[in-house]
Parts: structure tokens; C-alpha cells; sequence
């Protein structure tokens, strides 16, 4: 019996609603762009839409300009995993934009792999709103 080949559309990326991180529901699109106006709380990232992947893992990570932690150490990537939990599944990979402001500006860039193997990259820009 054939392997199920695994289906991955980049459905969206830009900013997006407020996420609660508590729902099953994905943020609505505000706006598709490679390049965010920042300001304290505005969402970016971007969504896929996942087929025939049912019980396999989603790693995820997210590389973002230095920035010092609480601790002044500048921090590490944010790295997470979650399993996908059905055969028509969507994903939302993002962050929201908190004090101080300065120093999460530049380069974000979000992949996502499943089994190793890239499935989707996205570099976002965060600047100075106008």
C-alpha cells in the first residue's frame, strides 16, 4: 500500500487578530504582508493548512532578531512541537509583539517540519509604523 503523501499549503501570513492562545480557533487575517508595521500587541505569523498528517508531529520554530530576556541574556529561538490531530488540520505560527518595542524589530523567520523535513518557511519583517 502507497504512502499518503502529505499535503502543506502556506494558506496566510501577515498580521493577524488578537490570537487566545486557549481556543482551537486560528486569529483572522488583517492583512497578507512580508513587512509588519510594529506596534506593542500587533499579531504576525503565518497558517497552514495540513492534510493526510493525522498523528504525526509538527515541529516548529521561530527565529527572531537578539533581543535580551528578563535575565539579560540575549534569547534563544522559540522552538515547540504539536501533534497534529487530524486529516484536515490547520496551524497557526506567530507571536504578538510586547515591550520594549525596539528591539523585536528586523527579520522573523518561522518554519515548521514534520518528520525532519521542512514543510514551511516564512520570513517576516518587523519595522517602525510610520
Amino acid at each position: 500500500m502507497a504512502k499518503k503523501k502529505i499535503e502543506v499549503e502556506l494558506y496566510s501570513y501577515g498580521e493577524y487578530s488578537q490570537w487566545d492562545r486557549e481556543s482551537s480557533s486560528i486569529p483572522k487575517l488583517i492583512n497578507i504582508t512580508n513587512e509588519i508595521e510594529s506596534e506593542l500587541g500587533t499579531e504576525f505569523g503565518y497558517v497552514l493548512r495540513i492534510k493526510k498528517a493525522k498523528g504525526k508531529r509538527n515541529d516548529f520554530r521561530i527565529d527572531h532578531p537578539a533581543f535580551k530576556g528578563e535575565d539579560g541574556k540575549v534569547m534563544d529561538s522559540f522552538t515547540g512541537q504539536v501533534i497534529i490531530n487530524s486529516n484536515n488540520y490547520e496551524f497557526f505560527l506567530g507571536d504578538c509583539i510586547w515591550a520594549p518595542l525596539d528591539d523585536k524589530l528586523g527579520v522573523w523567520t518561522m518554519t515548521s517540519k514534520i518528520d525532519g523535513e521542512i514543510i514551511a518557511v516564512k520570513s517576516l519583517l518587523l519595522k517602525s509604523k510610520k
